[in-house]
């Protein structure tokens, strides 16, 4: 780690300490030349393998961007789309590779959007799964109204009125 202060290379760890999210590790350090002292903060990388074979760094903004444009018009606030990034972020860390593959990204965030908005997730579903005709639409359809079915009387009053 090299020293902000006078950019040398070598620096002894005082302290150490898992932040506030318990992602990360926050470090106390000492320079070995100008004795000064910094704090870093330690956190891993998780990644995505995208089709192409191109490797990014995982973003919540832009699963939660991506998400919005399917909630364009539909009744989900900046909280729920908040939320959903995050429950994604922790679906994938959950699954402890630090290289994930896009489509793993992807079918962590159907689940939590199915439930947040079914309307929403159709959307999202035909660009994902690339819907090629109107018989894809029906049957996912098909399937979103037997998982209405399913749910108790009561939570299936507030989820009908989509359909």
């Amino acid at each position: 780690m090299h020293c902000p202060y006078c950019r040398h290379p070598d620096s002894r760890v005082l302290d150490s300490r898992v932040a506030e999210d318990g992602s990360s590790i926050r470090r106390r350090r000492e320079c070995k030349e100008c004795a000064r002292r910094f704090t870093t903060l330690e956190a891993t990388q998780l990644v995505v393998l995208k089709r192409s074979g191109v490797v990014e760094p995982f973003s919540r903004e832009k699963v939660i961007g991506g998400v919005r444009k399917a909630c364009k018009g539909r009744p989900v606030s900046e909280a729920d789309l908040a939320k959903l990034g995050q429950q994604v972020e922790e679906t994938i860390r959950a699954c402890g590779q630090a290289e994930v593959p896009a489509e793993q990204v992807g079918v962590a965030i159907l689940g939590p959007l199915k439930s947040l908005d079914p309307v929403a997730y159709l959307r999202f579903a035909s660009v994902y799964k690339n819907y090629a005709c109107l018989d894809d639409f029906e049957t996912e359809i098909q399937r979103l109204r037997d998982t209405v079915a399913a749910v108790p009387p009561r939570a299936q009053s507030s989820a009908e009125h989509l359909f």
